[in-house]
């Protein structure tokens, strides 16, 4: 499922990726575009009856017009209404099969509705610099949302989904408009939001006009910010090809309260389709594990996959079954991605895949971060094809930091012996061999200045008699005030940057909202290594009025060694909602496998 949180602190919580470049609109932009729009608006007409003026995609596959053919009648173009005017992600024609399955009686078999998918998907979908920003909602990542440009935009779109869900698809002013009719006719809700006055007009509409509405704002931004015809699109529509991704691949990833992971995964074209068989190699202990598994590819760049099997010992557990989604580069040398699982999609392994050629690739290093004046440390570098013969001279850590001695264990593993100087720069250092260069690798620190609790606002779910539990696994990170030695006094400003996970100690505080709380007898139970269990579903009789085991609490993290100035532990803390489960899933928008 996917979340969009708003704790009682004020700030909307959703899903979180960067600030899409670009977007935020200037004020004579919104007032030309608005004015625009509210001419449409004025003429009286409903967007069912607008003329598409724009040009749209026709539709070339057999299958696709056979099932959507009969309602979405075909031009003498070969476009078929309503679908030429739109592009989506995969989960965003599966969604919208789903609908027309259950509002419109759509037949179509699973085997029909996944190969409709992955031609819509491909042929209408996103180029890849449309979807990157996006593509936490397909990741099932559950964080704070930057990349909503403006108020007006955050209560009419996402006062009820993350506004990726509309930044997922990209439709001609017309079907944004008609998806807006969609919205009040289902939702009475949407027709209030979208109907009321905007609280922020634009600078030009004054008295005697008219204010202008929330959905009349966001009409005139989506119709050009997510239009249809996209520069993106038009240059990379000619560039869509049949993915190449067989070989090896080397993996880097990192798993919340687990550390981090190094392996490979070996693909294999299987038809259309691909098959994988991934290793994966813990550096905390030293564990392997080994799974297989198969996946596919839309629009040449967009993976969605599953691997493994069977029923996992803990609910943490990465040996059980996995999806896969991952972003491929256009050239098809490195990709990116989580692999997820969970009954509410909760556990996740961060993952980056190079593809190996022959050449060195450096994966990740160890330990986490070396400290400023620190002698004689080992590094141990993972990768692929590491040089048997390699020298000092052939490894370069960045100012501050040298090295004395390298030594090659394998082609996958090699250690330095590092040096670090008492002027090195804090930061993250650069780590390269003959060239070739893991950015931002090895933190460099001077001290550590603070804690930070991650994740910083959370959402666990209720269960374990009739409904599945939503677990929440939270990390301690030492973060350092960076080379100014001074703290960040806003968001991107300073030099601040996380050093690693640290060992600390585990508590809930009482985050009060009535004058009765007990939130922490009830939500559930914060074990030692950070891992929240939360409590059955309910009502419970030995709470006051029957309430249900949810609550809001405070996650706290006590350095076990680590002090601040004044000799006490440090410690950060987290916002932790616990809910009722979701009772109906009334659509789970991942492409089937």
């Amino acid at each position: 499922m996917n979340f969009a949180l708003r704790p009682r602190l004020g700030n909307h919580r959703a899903m979180i990726l960067p600030l899409l470049a670009g977007m935020v609109l200037s004020a004579s932009v919104v007032t030309a575009q608005v004015a625009d729009q509210a001419a449409v608006d004025e003429a009286g007409k409903d967007p069912s009856d607008w003329a598409e003026k724009e040009t749209g995609i026709p539709v070339t596959d057999r299958l696709t017009i056979e099932k959507c053919g009969s309602c979405h009648a075909p031009d003498d173009k070969g476009n078929l209404t309503r679908i030429s005017w739109i592009r989506a992600t995969p989960e965003g024609w599966s969604q919208t099969i789903k609908r027309m399955v259950k509002l419109n009686g759509l037949a179509i078999t699973p085997e029909e509705a996944r190969a409709v998918v992955k031609y819509l998907g491909t042929w209408h979908g996103l180029a890849p610099d449309e979807a990157k920003p996006v593509m936490y909602f397909a990741e099932r990542r559950v964080q704070d949302e930057t990349i909503i440009p403006n108020e007006n935009l955050r209560t009419s779109c996402a006062g009820c989904h993350a506004f990726a869900q509309p930044m997922s698809s990209r439709r001609s002013h017309r079907e944004w408009a008609l998806l807006q009719n969609m919205h009040k006719a289902l939702y009475s809700q949407a027709e209030f939001q979208l109907n009321r006055p905007a609280d922020e007009q634009p600078a030009d509409n004054k008295p005697p006009k008219k204010p202008l509405t929330q959905g009349q704002i966001a009409l005139a931004w989506l119709s050009k910010e997510a239009d249809l015809g996209s520069a993106a699109w038009a240059q990379w529509r000619p560039r869509i090809r049949t993915p190449r991704l067989g070989g090896k691949w080397i993996i880097s990833a990192s798993l919340r309260g687990h550390g981090r992971f190094v392996g490979t995964m070996t693909i294999t074209p299987s038809g259309d389709d691909f098959t994988t068989t991934t290793t994966l190699r813990s550096l905390d202990t030293g564990a392997t594990s080994t799974r297989t598994g198969k996946g596919l590819v839309y629009a040449g760049y967009s993976w969605r996959g599953t691997s493994g099997g069977g029923q996992s010992a803990k609910p943490d557990d990465i040996t059980g079954a996995l999806r896969e989604t991952m972003w491929f580069s256009p050239d098809q040398t490195f990709a990116e991605g989580r692999w997820y699982w969970g009954e509410y999609h909760e556990f996740g392994l961060d993952v980056k895949m190079t593809r190996a050629t022959g050449g060195p690739v450096i994966a990740a290093v160890s330990p986490s971060a070396v400290k400023i004046g620190a002698k004689g440390t080992e590094v141990h570098i993972y990768g692929d094809a590491l040089p048997s013969a390699l020298s000092a001279d052939d490894l370069d850590f960045g100012s501050g930091v040298t090295v004395r001695k390298v030594v090659t264990l394998s082609p996958s593993e090699a250690v330095a012996t590092v040096d670090v100087s008492a002027d090195a720069i804090a930061g993250l250092h650069d780590v390269a061999v003959n060239g070739v260069t893991l950015t931002k690798a090895l933190p460099v620190y001077g001290s550590i200045d603070y804690l930070k609790v991650v994740p910083e606002t959370s959402l666990a779910h209720l269960g374990g008699i009739k409904y599945g539990k939503g677990y929440e696994q939270f990390e301690a990170v030492a973060w350092s005030n960076g080379a100014d030695g001074k703290p960040n006094t806003g968001p991107d400003t300073g030099d601040d940057f996380p050093v690693m996970p640290i060992a600390a100690d585990w508590t809930m505080g009482e985050f009060p909202t009535v004058t009765y709380d007990d939130d922490v007898k009830y939500v559930g139970t914060l074990g030692t290594a950070g891992f929240f269990t939360p409590n059955v579903e309910g009502p419970n009789p030995e709470r006051r009025f029957s309430r249900n085991n949810y609550g809001e609490v405070w996650v706290v993290a006590t350095a076990r060694t680590l002090k601040d100035k004044l000799g006490k532990p440090l410690s950060a803390r987290a916002y932790l909602v616990t809910t009722v489960p979701t009772y109906r899933r009334w659509d789970q928008p991942e492409v089937s496998q």
